[in-house]
């Protein structure tokens, strides 16, 4: 069966100093570049990132965000908080990560599968094309868009493992309704999220 790793969102303003930080964000980071640095022995055929990318996204975006359905501004498009974090970024850098998929350039997009790659190829097509069947989801924040991204690839068909130790979570009341969630979709989920709080 042919697997792939979906990295979700793993950007400067999601980690630790960033507009929009989740705290364990960075480590996150450095723990998902170690398991590509080791993905000859977990028979990933595909690794792939998400990354927030907005260039106006209308009321996603407010000067007093609610947190639930509205945020700081935060990624960006041309800004440093829409780069790939520095713990993440060498994964990227050294061509593991066999293409990226932008998202919410003028809208919300919480799901990976909102994206598209260079070439406009949305990432359920992607995948199929590659004759993708399952996949493990891991990123920031397990409670938003590791979220959207699970529950949209299970609506998809594909296997959806997510892979609870290298994601972080917002908080602990969100991230527990977010496994929840995931849980009643029939995604599996394996070991524990970072949460700050």
């Amino acid at each position: 069966m042919r697997r792939a790793l979906i990295v979700v969102d793993v950007q400067n303003d999601f980690c630790e100093g960033g507009s929009l930080a989740v705290a364990g964000g960075a480590d996150v980071a450095a723990a998902i570049t170690e398991l590509i640095g080791q993905a000859a022995g977990t028979g990933y055929r595909h690794i792939v990132a998400t990354r927030d990318h907005h260039i106006a996204p209308g009321g996603h975006f407010a000067d007093n965000p609610d947190y639930a359905h509205s945020w700081p501004a935060h990624c960006v498009a041309g800004t440093e908080g829409v780069g790939f974090h520095p713990n993440f970024a060498p994964a990227v850098a050294s061509g593991a990560v066999d293409a990226v998929f932008d998202k919410g350039a003028y809208s919300a997009a919480y799901s990976g599968f909102e994206g598209a790659d260079e070439n406009g190829t949305g990432l359920s097509e992607w995948l199929r094309e590659r004759g993708v069947e399952e996949v493990d989801v891991v990123g920031i924040a397990t409670d938003h868009c590791v979220k959207a991204t699970a529950l949209d690839s299970a609506r998809e068909g594909f296997r959806t493992h997510v892979l609870l130790d290298l994601t972080a979570g917002v908080a602990q009341e969100t991230t527990d309704q977010a496994l929840e969630s995931l849980r009643e979709a029939g995604v599996k989920l394996t070991g524990k999220p970072v949460v700050s709080g």
